[in-house]
């Protein structure tokens, strides 16, 4: 099958928030914050990316990366605060494809790294791995992220 991987925009928003909270990504309604409108912003905001992978224009999967400065790193901080796969998919395959654009992504907006939480049974634990992702605190993982390519004047 051939995958679409692709910056989400505003009219993808109602799809994500389905497939996360199908997924059990997002709160409850008793919290007090409105997770489909806090979706809404980080599609625009420059410090957040929202990506989507689809397969035949259906949406399959996506995934939320926002950043935050740190001064002791020296540059931002990325963080995947989502990744969630629709059932029924090819699971390993899309997780690497989100985790690729993540890591593509916090490359592009100046992270020194990138920080996911996850458990011992978390699904696609291998494809974090497999992208450099090792545990640095109790259910952090952490990747460092490549320096771009000397563009040379």
């Amino acid at each position: 099958m051939e995958y679409l991987v692709r910056q989400a925009r505003i009219t993808d928003v109602d799809r994500l928030y389905a497939l996360c909270a199908e997924k059990g990504a997002v709160p409850g309604g008793d919290s007090p914050i409105d997770a489909i409108g806090l979706l809404r912003q980080l599609v625009y905001l420059p410090n957040a990316s929202v990506a989507l992978v689809e397969a035949g224009r259906q949406l399959v999967g996506g995934a939320v990366l926002g950043l935050r400065p740190s001064v002791r790193t020296g540059g931002f901080v990325g963080t995947v605060d989502v990744l969630v796969v629709a059932n029924g998919q090819d699971g390993e395959k899309i997780a690497e494809l989100l985790i690729e654009e993540m890591m593509h992504s916090a490359r592009r907006k100046g992270c020194t790294s990138v920080e996911v939480m996850l458990t011992p049974d978390v699904e696609h634990l291998s494809s974090w791995q497999g992208h450099g992702f090792t545990k640095s605190a109790t259910n952090i993982y952490r990747a460092p992220v490549a320096a771009r390519a000397s563009t040379g004047r």
